[in-house]
């Protein structure tokens, strides 16, 4: 018997027969003999129609009163299966994030969990009680109700499941495990069986939509062991531990990330001086954009090319602010590329093998693609290159590192 905290996200709840349908899988936990506590997202569809009564009524919606409207998609999910789980037989309680008192700062839309009360929690789940709480949602010192931002059910999943110390969090979602790269672009992908929290984080922050990297980082700080499954499918998913063991050592590369929301900016003919970096990004900074991959090269004529990627949406905005620094600092030019995507290889295995930069460059030079940009870390290569050849080079970097063939069986094991 164990203690397991289980999330159902928006499709797996998106319809009453659905809800009936996780309210089966629920109990044939709880008549395992297993304590569940369950997470719920609002039902497929629901939050971005209450977002847009909102923008009805007003173009920049007051956000405490944001947080008020779009709570109460979690909150109808909560109550309807927990009346499914009720009526098969099995007790159940549903509660919102104000009366689990799930404690958040006060940054409305975006909240950050500080604390959770886990008293009432305990005491539902030794009297037998399956205990059914809102995603998304808790509330700040003052009694306001915040949200955490899309995604945010994950993240309350991992959150409860570290303060109740439980033996698991399932994570539940339209596809079966974590994949080696995105299904449809490579027929041969196949699932993993573990993957570490550093490798989960890589690729999620890469472009892997399975787990939202906010949740990922919550279990890795807390070890809080992470199972992704399929909501109607049986199968044993795909496990995210801290623990790196032989049979995570063996392959080299986990899989293949890659992220088509990126664009590219470059000022041309800047002074080469000491702080020109901060002049360059610390007015992109101050617009609130985030910047990923940077390369600088300086010329023979004391100017310096700068280069740096942005997410797609925020493209327009970056470049109006850097034409104003470029103006500032006399820079030559400023240029701009929305058609690039980057994509990274990632494992753990890495630290541990040479090797992998040049078989990742020679695998797209046999295919004819060139790198635009290269960025590295511990355990990941990511290279900027045309958006127009991405497919190609996820196929040829999940062929050239072997990723396509089944594990054997000592890597298996």
């Amino acid at each position: 018997m164990a203690l397991i905290v289980q999330k159902f996200g928006g499709t797996s709840v998106g319809t009453i027969e659905r809800i009936e349908q996780v309210a089966e899988k629920v109990a044939r936990f709880r008549d395992d003999g297993h304590d569940v506590v369950v997470v719920v997202s609002a039902m497929s569809g629901e939050t971005n129609r209450l977002i847009g009564l909102a923008h009805e009524i007003q173009e920049e919606p007051v956000p405490r009163e944001m947080d008020v409207l779009v709570s109460t998609g979690e909150q109808v999910t909560t109550a309807l299966l927990a009346m499914a789980l009720n009526k098969r037989g099995r007790k159940a309680r549903s509660y919102n994030g104000s009366q689990v008192r799930i404690l958040t700062d006060d940054a409305h839309t975006k909240a950050r969990i500080r604390e959770i009360d886990d008293v009432r929690l305990h005491a539902d789940l030794a009297s037998g009680h399956v205990v059914v709480v809102a995603g998304f949602q808790g509330v700040d010192e003052q009694g306001n109700i915040t949200t955490l931002g899309r995604g945010g059910s994950d993240t309350t999943a991992v959150a409860l499941a570290a303060a109740l110390k439980a033996d698991e969090c399932q994570i539940y979602t339209d596809v079966d495990g974590v994949y080696t790269t995105d299904p449809r672009v490579v027929d041969g992908a196949r699932r993993l069986d573990k993957i570490t929290f550093e490798e989960m984080l890589e690729m999620a922050s890469m472009g892997s939509k399975v787990l939202q990297i906010r949740a990922v980082e919550f279990a890795g700080k807390y070890n809080v062991p992470l199972r992704v499954l399929h909501s109607f499918q049986e199968g044993p998913g795909t496990l995210i531990t801290l623990e790196e063991d032989d049979a995570m050592e063996a392959p080299t590369i986990a899989g293949i990330a890659f992220n088509r929301d990126e664009a590219k900016l470059t000022i041309l003919g800047v002074p080469d001086t000491p702080g020109v970096a901060y002049r360059i990004l610390g007015p992109i900074g101050d617009a609130n954009i985030e910047v990923d991959v940077i390369v600088q090269n300086v010329a023979e004529d004391n100017t310096t090319d700068f280069t740096f990627t942005v997410g797609r949406g925020d493209l327009a905005r970056a470049e109006e602010v850097l034409q104003r620094t470029a103006d500032e600092l006399g820079a030559r030019e400023v240029r701009s590329d929305s058609k690039i995507a980057k994509i990274s290889v990632v494992g753990v295995g890495m630290r541990s093998h040479a090797g992998v930069a040049s078989q990742m460059f020679q695998a797209l030079a046999d295919v004819n693609i060139n790198i635009q940009m290269i960025t590295t870390s511990e355990i990941k290569i990511s290279v900027i290159i045309e958006e127009k050849f991405l497919e190609l080079a996820v196929r040829a970097l999940h062929s050239s590192f072997g990723l396509d063939a089944e594990p054997t069986e000592e890597s298996a094991a």
